[in-house]
């Protein structure tokens, strides 16, 4: 063994040559596990476990590991992996028989190295299950026919394993369906991590959130490796044949087969011998530091809130193309600027003390500005940064949050999808799918008893809610009637109504023309007989027909949306004159509106960061403000994503002239 010293992968550690293969030198430090000394040398679990044995048992103080230098161009072939003694392979396809266990939902699959088990909660559709686990919809169809026809809460989807280490700057993950009788300290156990490692892939874990059925993200550090659940994982340990010991009697002491021991010691075709030295593939949970201790100390974690991190000042950077002039988007843009300084100087006013950095960043795909600004000592000293509009600059924001472990929210983007795989993450604008499986939930609450007639036509069509929301009726046994708007629809309408019950109208389509057409025959309806109870339902559009307004309190209407500002408002009239003193002029028609968007961002965010620290996600639910157009309510949509706000309004333009607007987002 020769030693010498160098620096590769700009790692300065001793050296060694043992067999022509070279080797890092590494003491491993108090309370480092295979996972981060990993990490350090960018190297898999497999690897620094294949060429050093024993390490499976566990890391001491001071231990000595060899860890492999990667050759310039090496490739790796099939090989063993010593978590489970299972011959790797390269990938194929999966077999029928491969797949039968995942078929009931009741019994999550024991074997997930080629695919696991996804429930489907509120709001989720397959393309955004698809992002989440970096496969297709075409191979969640595969596997899940039926999810073609549309998918339910509550649903078990089968889910191919993600196979393939990826170049880009995120960690490479393989996915894990909790399994009966699983706990943290068992889960990382079957994967050769500490809990802590666990818990850091998936910042959402929680006693509430570790449940059978869920799945939870594990690192992982070989796309072909295959797993064994640790109760069946087994390592080597050497036997020495006492005299008038048999195979029977040493295989019934290790609780193994007589098979197993013979396929381990080829030698045994000459006879058993006294003295003679046997690998025995024990249980790793009969000879490992398996303490209920060791458990319960593990499985605390999952209700030890983080440390909070106060912040003293707090560090904001604005991030955003204020210069992009396509279709007038830089006066909005300012506009949402303008807002976010008016949150700021009512933080300041309550005792805040905040630094704001605001940057231009370019317009749309063009993202060697940011990239040049985030390498600023500014930009990675900050606490939070908000901004992003492109879907290449939101990418590059979220790698950046990620590197520097730093809050971030998009602002804009409803579908963009970091948010699914960035911990740090906090998106302002619903997605439109969640906002109408909710919207659908209410309604159906609301309107279970009456007498539901639905009015096809117009050109903005709302076909994606208008089947959710039926679908969840038939479910219900809810009955509904559909009408054409035709011609001849005021007729229609008189013969479909119900004395005896509340008349609720729905639109199939958002446009103005439409609905006018709609009320334009009820007024006729009503005027020619007025003992038909009618009601109105209808979408977020609606907020922009001013010239409507009056026929919605004619009809008691109720429209649902993720942002509202009540013009009847003290605390909106309040803001517009605070922002026409400031900035000399109105706020621009837009819905949401712009200022009171970057306003009502700037305040939830700055008072989180002020009340709860670095860490205020613990307390998200806790950061009540009085928004002005936007209600928060923030939810992840699995164990290692990060936030969508769910928040949903239902106005009510009552007969009375009063506007009500009620948050149902919870």
């Amino acid at each position: 063994m020769s030693l010498f010293s160098l620096q590769a992968q700009d790692l300065n550690y001793k050296t060694v040559e043992v067999n022509g293969q070279t080797y890092y030198e590494y003491n491993v430090q108090s309370g480092e596990g295979l996972y981060a000394i990993s990490r350090t040398f960018s190297v898999s679990v497999a690897d620094i476990l294949r060429h050093n044995p024993g390490a499976e048992r566990g890391l001491q103080n001071g231990q000595k590991l060899l860890i492999p230098v990667a050759r310039e161009g090496g490739s790796r072939g099939a090989s063993v992996s010593p978590r489970s003694n299972v011959p790797e392979s390269p990938s194929s396809p999966q077999s029928p028989s491969s797949l039968q266990s995942f078929r009931s939902p009741q019994s999550p699959p024991a074997d997930q190295n080629t695919a696991f088990q996804h429930t489907v909660v509120i709001g989720e559709t397959v393309y955004g299950i698809a992002k989440m686990y970096h496969t297709t919809v075409d191979e969640i169809f595969r596997l899940n026919p039926g999810a073609r026809e549309g998918i339910a809460e509550g649903q078990v989807l089968i889910i191919p394993q993600r196979r393939v280490i990826s170049q880009e700057k995120e960690e490479n993950y393989r996915y894990h369906t909790i399994l009966p009788k699983e706990t943290l300290y068992s889960v990382s156990r079957t994967y050769s991590l500490k809990p802590e490692d666990v818990m850091s892939a998936n910042p959402g874990l929680s006693v509430e959130t570790f449940q059978i059925g869920k799945t939870i993200r594990i690192p992982f550090f070989e796309s072909y490796e295959v797993i064994l659940p640790y109760e069946e994982q087994t390592t080597n340990i050497i036997h020495k044949v006492n005299r008038g010991e048999t195979l029977y009697s040493i295989a019934k002491r290790y609780n193994v087969e007589v098979q197993e021991i013979q396929r381990l010691n080829p030698m045994l075709s000459g006879g058993l011998k006294t003295n003679m030295e046997l690998l025995v593939p024990v249980k790793r949970s009969l000879v490992e530091d398996d303490s209920r201790s060791n458990a319960n100390e593990a499985n605390r974690l999952l209700s030890q809130p983080i440390p909070s991190e106060r912040v003293n000042v707090i560090k904001v950077g604005l991030l955003l193309p204020f210069l992009d002039e396509t279709k007038g988007s830089h006066l909005r843009l300012q506009e949402y600027y303008e807002g976010f300084l008016l949150a700021v100087e009512k933080m300041k006013n309550d005792g805040a003390t905040i630094e704001l950095y605001v940057f231009e960043i370019g317009k749309g795909d063009d993202t060697k500005k940011l990239q040049s600004l985030l390498a600023t000592t500014e930009m990675q000293s900050l606490h939070l940064i908000i901004g992003g509009v492109s879907d290449a600059q939101i990418k590059i924001l979220s790698d950046f949050s990620i590197s520097h472990n730093m809050k971030y929210v998009v602002p804009f983007s409803q579908s963009n999808g970091e948010v699914l795989n960035n911990g740090n993450i906090f998106q302002v604008n619903p997605m439109q799918h969640l906002t109408y499986t909710k919207a659908s939930s209410v309604f159906l609450k609301m309107y279970r008893n009456a007498h539901i007639i639905f009015v096809r036509g117009g050109g903005n069509d709302k076909n994606e809610f208008v089947s959710l929301l039926q679908n969840d009726l038939r479910k219900n046994n809810v009955r509904y009637e559909t009408l054409n708007a035709t011609t001849t629809l005021g007729g229609t309408i008189l013969a479909s109504l119900s004395r005896n019950k509340e008349n609720v109208i729905v639109p199939t389509g958002g446009d103005s023309g439409l609905l006018r057409q709609i009320t334009d025959e009820l007024k006729k309806t009503m005027e020619s007989d007025s003992g038909f109870p009618i009601r109105l339902f209808g979408y977020p559009d609606w907020q922009a027909y001013s010239d409507l307004k009056e026929d919605y309190s004619q009809f008691d209407t109720y429209i649902f949306a993720p942002f509202f500002a009540n013009g009847q408002s003290r605390d909106v009239e309040a803001f517009k004159a605070n922002f026409r003193k400031w900035y000399g002029r109105d706020l621009l028609e837009t819905f949401p509106n712009y200022g009171m968007w970057g306003y009502d961002t700037g305040l939830f965010f700055l008072t989180a960061l002020h009340r709860y620290g670095h860490n205020f996600e613990q307390n998200i639910e806790r950061v009540n403000v009085n928004s002005l157009q936007f209600p928060f309510y923030f939810e992840r949509p699995n164990n290692w994503g990060g936030f969508i706000n769910s928040g949903l309004y239902l106005i009510n333009y009552g007969t009375d002239g009063r506007i009500i607007k009620t948050d149902k987002s919870r």
